[in-house]
């Protein structure tokens, strides 16, 4: 797995690769590995962008369809997918439980590319949960148990006052659990989309779409 901030070898044949997207006559010219290609662009703007190149939005539906949308932070991918943490309670947690389908989308303006990702999503494992939560601030660890995401709050003292709450359960313990209600979700990938800002609005777009664990590929009309 590929955690945010790791680089892999051989960048520099990776970026020839990339550099040359733009010029692709057919798909087939394409990288036949899509999450190969998307670590290559993110590790292009780790190294442009300002701030959180690992931003994405994620859209989820409820039950009734209803979309919703939000922007999250990418923390791994791998061969199984991408991979985000959140509290599973949350709205975004409800609404995974009731279409376990969601839709990713990259941009990063500095290297005028975009990334955009559809797939089937599921819980990650206790374990990978538990080893990334250890990496967390002990702010952000109190944090998640303080915080009932996305349900009403009365007002900013009473979440304070949760905080403060739970600071004196864990002081002076470096070891805090994760809560039960927090843990991370993999994004399987069935469709993966490469977007190349082109002069005049004529944008270069190549589809990847997985059957059967194989990936095929299409050049996209602008």
């Amino acid at each position: 797995m590929m955690e945010i901030g790791q680089k892999e070898g051989q960048g520099h044949k990776k970026m020839q690769k990339i550099d040359t997207f733009q010029s692709l006559q057919t798909a087939q010219e394409a990288p036949d590995d899509p999450l190969a290609l998307f670590k290559a662009w993110l590790e292009e703007a780790e190294k442009s962008e300002p701030s959180d190149p690992n931003a994405m939005c994620l859209a989820t539906t409820d039950a009734e369809g209803k979309p919703t949308a939000r922007i999250m932070l990418l923390k791994a991918v791998d061969e199984n997918g991408f991979v985000f943490y959140t509290n599973k309670e949350s709205r975004k947690g409800n609404t995974l439980a009731a279409n376990p389908y969601a839709a990713l989308s990259f941009y990063w303006k500095t290297t005028g590319k975009q990334v955009r990702v559809e797939g089937t999503v599921s819980s990650v494992s206790d374990e990978e949960a538990d080893a990334y939560y250890a990496t967390r601030g002990r702010g952000s660890r109190i944090g998640a148990w303080a915080s009932q995401q996305s349900r009403p709050l009365k007002d900013s003292t009473t979440l304070h006052e949760r905080i403060t709450e739970y600071e004196g359960q864990y002081a002076g313990q470096d070891h805090i659990p994760r809560p039960p209600h927090w843990s991370g979700y993999c994004v399987k990938p069935e469709h993966i989309e490469f977007w190349v800002q082109g002069e005049h609005r004529i944008h270069r777009r190549v589809l990847y779409t997985r059957t059967e664990n194989v990936w095929h590929k299409m050049m996209l009309y602008p």
